[in-house]
């Protein structure tokens, strides 16, 4: 009898083991299904974006291999983060950091195209101004823009009369354009074209004259910048060195530190900083940031 007993008790003790296993595994692996949906759906969302962004900056580069690029650095570098620091909530960090990474790197490249095609557009429009005084039409005084100037001034242009050789209405094009490119001085240059092309008149007169109107703003612009530069610097500095005796008391006291990242009340005093010194470089911004 208690053989039989203890039979049952060994049989009921692996079914128990057999079904926690089963559980295990099953749990496992709709986890895993679950993070494969997700990641194709970041994959797609990622790809997408990409493609299109890069496509609006004439970069060719496949945005598949730039997907895995990041998956890779999010895996990489944050595991290797947590090996040196030991510490999760850093790597934890990191990894998000390097999620924002594109979309920052993206902006930024973006806001520099746009400046370097507000550079540009005034000499574009002097050398089309130029060739229709001299007898040229408006598309082949815009092809000799497109032969003899730089992106992205080139590309844009050139984009524009491809649409125009494919049968694409004028106005359509020039709104292409306005949305690639989204500057006020685009939007005064395709306002003064649209209106020559709808009632007529001197077009080569009214692009010089938006020419030397833009060398004029780009030149108040830039004594603004430089009159501001020491407010914009003087945000940066106040708003990074918390920041940085933050980070040098914390390896010169270390344990004086501890309760500002291990204690609910050094986590609100942390949170309560970091909207502060946000605000205070929102307003500096704000206030150092004139348009013209």
């Amino acid at each position: 009898m208690a053989t039989i007993l203890n039979l049952a008790s060994d049989v009921t003790w692996l079914i128990a083991i057999a079904t926690t296993f089963g559980c295990a595994v099953a749990l496992m692996m709709a986890a895993m299904m679950r993070a494969q949906v997700m990641m194709g759906k970041y994959k797609a969302a990622f790809t997408e974006t990409a493609s299109g962004n890069l496509a609006d900056m004439f970069s060719f580069v496949d945005p598949v291999k730039l997907f895995y690029i990041n998956i890779a650095a999010m895996v990489v570098i944050p595991l290797l983060v947590w090996a040196l620091s030991g510490d999760w909530k850093i790597a934890f960090a990191v990894m998000v950091l390097i999620l924002l990474i594109p979309n920052v790197l993206y902006r930024a490249s973006r806001k520099r195209r746009y400046k370097r095609f507000e550079t540009q557009l005034p000499d574009g429009l002097a050398m089309i101004s130029g060739s229709m005084r001299a007898g040229a039409s408006l598309t082949i005084a815009m092809e000799s823009l497109v032969k003899e100037s730089q992106p992205p001034l080139a590309q844009e242009f050139q984009l524009f009369l491809r649409e125009q050789r494919i049968g694409v209405d004028f106005e359509e094009s020039l709104s292409h354009m306005a949305k690639r490119m989204p500057v006020p001085d685009l939007e005064m240059v395709i306002a003064a074209l649209k209106i020559s092309r709808e009632v007529g008149g001197n077009l080569a007169e009214v692009l010089e004259s938006l020419a030397d109107t833009m060398r004029r703003k780009h030149t108040m612009e830039g004594k603004i910048d430089s009159l501001t530069a020491q407010g914009k610097l003087q945000g940066v500095v106040m708003t990074g060195l918390p920041v940085l005796l933050g980070v040098m008391l914390n390896f010169l006291e270390p344990e004086a530190m501890e309760k500002l990242w291990t204690t609910p009340i050094g986590g609100i005093v942390l949170a309560i900083i970091i909207v502060m010194l946000g605000l205070g470089y929102f307003m500096i911004s704000k206030i150092t940031s004139i348009n013209v």
